[in-house]
């Protein structure tokens, strides 16, 4: 899971449980996101790289470099 691109579905931020969309086994599964830098603030459409994931349905995010 660490390293897959997504794309954000729900913001990202402090204090907020933010959505992103990650394609995984043939289709798309939507995850409870936060922000890997603390303050960071990721809008909707944004595409993010997953730093840390957390079983079953949690992770970690940063903006992706295209």
């Amino acid at each position: 899971m660490v390293g897959k691109q997504g794309r954000v579905t729900g913001r990202i931020g402090p204090g907020l449980v933010g959505e992103v969309m990650i394609t995984i086994r043939g289709g798309s599964e939507a995850f409870y996101a936060y922000p890997s830098i603390p303050d960071e603030e990721i809008p909707v459409g944004a595409v993010v790289v997953v730093v840390e994931y957390f079983p079953p349905r949690t992770v970690y995010v940063a903006k992706a470099l295209l």
